[in-house]
């Protein structure tokens, strides 16, 4: 039979600390402005699952109620953020994050 291993909170510390690094990465590497906000949210979804992984491990739910404000500030983000680059986009198809002066009026 094949044993089936536990999935114990340092999976999950890894996952996180994974996917935190692959946004970072991203976010330094890539210069269209829409990858980058993706990266931006794949770190805060890191760091939520880290937050919660955190608060099983020590039975408190602080963790947790910390993770439900960083994904409303997480939405809002992507509200706010989403605006702005479709907005930069439709002006500037072509546009990359150096290109922000193309947003003065």
């Amino acid at each position: 039979m094949l044993a089936i291993a536990e999935v114990t909170p340092a999976w999950y510390l890894v996952l996180g600390s994974l996917l935190f690094t692959i946004g970072a990465v991203g976010l330094r590497v890539r210069r269209n402005p829409l990858v980058m906000f993706m990266c931006v949210e794949l770190m805060l979804n890191a760091v939520t699952l880290t937050f919660v992984t955190f608060s099983r491990m020590l039975e408190d739910v602080h963790g947790q109620t910390v993770v439900v404000f960083v994904l409303v500030v997480a939405a809002a983000e992507v509200v706010v953020g989403l605006g702005i680059m479709v907005a930069l986009l439709r002006k500037e198809p072509e546009a990359t994050a150096d290109d922000l002066t193309v947003l003065k009026g």
